[in-house]
């Protein structure tokens, strides 16, 4: 009988790195185009994320961690910044200055004294100075929330793990427009890169902190 998914793994790829020294947060792509019926980029997972992350973000606020938010913007003239990933995904096009759907959703909005790094790909690390940024800050561990699980969250993993940080995922506060992506990734993301952790285990530890 074949073995499920989870026996195969158990004992090769399922090590825990755990928190280490200095954590920060990043909310990834928390915009409006998500979570708007209609929207081509609609992902109901991302609904339910957002619905998820004020409580997280309020315990990661009194631990007084860095705070780091996310979102894409284009030129709109020629998306020419786009690259090919745009010719790839055309859907991202409404993804510029001044349309409503790009716009961060309400309930994760930045407050003061944080961070929004504008990026055009799918890691946070690529084409940023997010590294050096987290270097020069002396943190070692990122926690990581926001959309889409099989896009941009897994990109942000991988080169998280790839630039010596540790990628930590919190279940609750990720999302996808498709349960079956969705948790295809956060199982490889676990497996490989980092670790998926319930939104429990990281208030815990952020509460801890405070």
């Amino acid at each position: 009988m074949a073995k499920s998914a989870e026996e195969n793994y158990e004992g090769v790829w399922d090590s825990r790195l755990g928190f280490g020294n200095k954590s920060a947060l990043v909310v990834i792509d928390l915009l409006k185009g998500y979570t708007t019926e209609g929207s081509d980029l609609y992902a109901p997972g991302v609904v339910d994320c957002v619905k998820e992350m004020p409580e997280l973000l309020e315990a990661a606020r009194e631990a007084r961690i860095l705070i780091f938010h996310t979102q894409v913007r284009y030129n709109p003239t020629n998306f020419i910044d786009g690259g090919v990933w745009i010719k790839k995904a055309p859907v991202l096009k409404v993804l510029v200055e001044g349309n409503p759907l790009a716009e961060i959703c309400d309930e994760v909005k930045p407050a003061e004294g944080e961070t929004l790094i504008t990026k055009q790909y799918a890691s946070v690390f690529f084409g940023t100075s997010f590294s050096a940024t987290l270097t020069a800050a002396g943190v070692d561990t990122l926690i990581i929330t926001g959309c889409t699980t099989s896009g941009c969250v897994r990109a942000t993993a991988v080169d998280c793990v790839q630039n010596g940080f540790r990628p930590i995922c919190v279940r609750e506060c990720i999302g996808d427009r498709h349960e079956g992506p969705h948790e295809a990734n956060l199982f490889d993301i676990n497996a490989k890169y980092g670790d998926v952790i319930s939104k429990a285990e990281a208030l815990e530890y952020l509460r801890g902190l405070a």
